[in-house]
């Protein structure tokens, strides 16, 4: 039996084990990213890299009409909370949802004017239900059932993709490619890979001149994304240009220096923020061309990292704050119809009814004193799944989930 009969063999199990898997979580990048009211352009940076699954037991027909799984398919209830670990030690989860990993950022000055923002990962241990450091790893996504993980070694951009086996901790395989990668994110189903390509490091930093702050370095080397075939490794590239503004380099043609491209929530496009754009996205059909809006996913914010509910009936949208100090809107995908939820930013859905949040306490005045919490619609009950962060936002030590579903 050769590797990609292994690794084929690997999904099938894991179709097996588990059913759908949700939109999942969006793995957006850069420490200092905003965690704001509005729509930040991130000086600093944000990017987009999902993380979502890896095999599906049952297929969703029909993307945003019912959802007809059984509900103890759609959502369990038990819940792994430890409210006195910042990061946590132990799992973390959700009926289905789980925090996967966590990554602490860190900036590493190369000189005095130049520097790069790096990702330390630790990955949750299928046995042990502890989190693990990883070193080797720039930039890692879950896939559900958290036995798979695509990963991408230091020094990006990197020449290829492992596929890693979270319980033996090995690479499964290795998929080479022509155009170097900095980004990645699973399919809904997981069987495919968006692969996201730059000529340079997207999180490189620089110093502009009479600054002493790092800042993302300008324009984007973004060049364009693969879709893979996450067994075999086969697959085509997709040249994506950035537009430039020679006159204004702030202006139409600016681009997050990591704005990277993820496949849509019903596996039909791959799409990425675009901050200054009219719609504030793009979407592209496999093949590299860009495509409209599909209807149901216009109100899909690339910032947002819940994304849109495992039926499709529902996105995650932004910061609201008029019914509580902290909360965040909901929003019907078809009508756009907005429903208030606690959370003061939404990252992960649990189910159709519940996500996973940040919040601050209630009696809190530090919009960065942040926890994970779970929030459901219609309800004021809020579940503290962890300990507070600490410092103000991109400061040492603060952690970025990475969730997944079982």
């Amino acid at each position: 039996m050769n590797v990609e009969d292994i690794v084929r063999d690997a999904l099938r199990e894991q179709a097996a084990e588990q059913a759908s898997a949700g939109p999942g979580f969006a793995d957006r990048v850069l420490a200092a990213r905003r965690r704001r009211r509005v729509r930040g352009l991130a000086c600093a940076a944000a990017a987009t890299a999902a993380v979502v699954g890896v095999a599906v037991a049952v297929p969703l027909l029909d993307f945003g009409k019912d959802d007809v799984r059984p509900a103890d398919v759609v959502q369990r209830d038990e819940i792994n909370a430890h409210t006195d670990q910042s990061p946590p030690r132990e799992l973390v989860s959700v009926g289905d949802t789980v925090l996967a990993a966590y990554y602490i950022p860190r900036t590493v000055e190369h000189s005095a004017q130049r520097a790069e923002r790096v990702r330390d990962y630790w990955l949750l241990d299928p046995k042990t239900e502890t989190y693990e450091k990883a070193t080797k790893w720039s930039y890692v996504a879950i896939a559900p059932g958290l036995k798979t993980a695509a990963v991408l070694e230091r020094d990006l951009p990197v020449s290829r993709i492992g596929l890693l086996d979270l319980d033996t901790g090995k690479i499964r395989t290795w998929i080479q490619v022509d155009h170097e990668v900095a980004g990645l994110a699973f399919s809904r189903d997981g069987l495919k890979l968006v692969a996201t390509t730059y000529d340079e490091n997207p999180d490189q930093l620089v110093k502009m001149q009479g600054s002493e702050s790092w800042d993302q370095k300008q324009p984007s080397s973004r060049t364009g994304f693969y879709v893979l075939d996450a067994v075999s490794g086969k697959g085509s590239w997709s040249e994506v240009k950035v537009d430039s503004d020679t006159d204004d380099p702030m202006g139409g043609g600016f681009l997050n220096a990591r704005q990277d491209f993820s496949m849509s929530p019903d596996g039909r496009h791959v799409w990425a923020g675009n901050p200054m754009g009219d719609v504030g996205k793009q979407f592209y059909d496999l093949t590299g061309a860009e495509v409209a809006i599909p209807a149901n996913q216009k109100y899909l914010e690339w910032y947002v990292d819940a994304w849109q509910s495992p039926s499709g009936r529902l996105v995650a949208g932004q910061f609201a704050g008029e019914k509580w100090k902290t909360s965040s809107w909901v929003l019907d995908a078809r009508t756009g119809e907005k429903t208030e939820v606690h959370g003061q930013q939404l990252l992960a859905w649990v189910g159709d009814q519940s996500l996973i949040a940040w919040d601050i306490a209630a009696d809190s005045k530090d919009e960065f004193r942040q926890r994970l919490v779970k929030v459901t619609i219609g309800s004021d009950k809020i579940v503290p799944l962890s300990g507070f962060l600490k410092g103000n936002d991109g400061a040492a030590g603060r952690w970025e989930p990475v969730f997944a579903e079982r």
